[in-house]
């Protein structure tokens, strides 16, 4: 956990990644990716291979990776991250109580995720949390989206971004945070998340255990 930081006045805003910061769903999508690439290629992908994909929402990644058949491949991983997401109901322990405190608090709570809608959909029925945020943005096919959808909820809000804060898991969600001028908090609380690599990324503070971070917030917002 990185210490000390208090801020001279609360945040009014606090949006999300998903995969990995508040779900444990990077397993289960790699799992499902690897499965469904079988069907259609003969080069097996390792996690970081695969992370190295990400930016684009699963369609855009099909669509490099299997050019010719993304939209069949697609669905199929549709199926297969269905199937793997029973092991995944709930999300990482303690956060629904980081954003039961916040909403109590009229903090504004939003999900800006790269994945795709469909997908997305599928985890927030398995996890049951979409009742804590006030919007969900999800990714695009063409390319990684995340400052556009974080200004977007800032002036949707009618809130200055440096009064909002963006919790990711990766390098990607740091340098997003910091291209909309918001708050890069880092959330290393499941592997693969990198402290060191967040930290070089440029993040204001960082959290590897999700009481260190329900702890801070709750001195921020006393």
């Amino acid at each position: 956990m990185s210490e000390g930081v208090v801020f001279s006045s609360p945040l009014q805003g606090v949006i999300f990644d998903l995969d990995g910061t508040i779900t444990d769903t990077l397993p289960i999508a790699f799992s499902a990716f690897r499965a469904v690439i079988a069907e259609f290629s003969d080069r097996p992908f390792t996690d970081d291979e695969l992370i190295g994909f990400f930016g684009p929402s699963e369609e855009g990644i099909f669509q490099r990776l299997v050019p010719n058949d993304w939209q069949r491949c697609f669905e199929r991983y549709l199926d297969e991250y269905t199937k793997r997401h029973v092991v995944c109901s709930k999300p990482f322990a303690g956060i629904e109580g980081v954003l039961t405190f916040l909403r109590q608090r009229d903090v504004r709570l939003a999900i800006v995720t790269g994945k795709a809608p469909r997908a997305v959909a599928v985890t927030l029925r398995h996890v049951d949390i979409a009742q804590y945020f006030d919007a969900i943005e999800t990714g695009s096919a063409e390319a990684g989206t995340k400052p556009i959808a974080i200004r977007r909820l800032a002036a949707r809000w009618g809130i200055e971004p440096s009064r909002i804060a963006y919790v990711g898991d990766a390098k990607s969600d740091v340098e997003a945070a910091n291209a909309a001028g918001v708050l890069a908090i880092g959330a290393a609380w499941s592997p693969p998340a990198n402290s060191k690599e967040l930290r070089e990324s440029g993040a204001t503070v960082i959290f590897t255990e999700v009481e260190s971070f329900d702890a801070w917030v709750r001195s921020q917002w006393k």
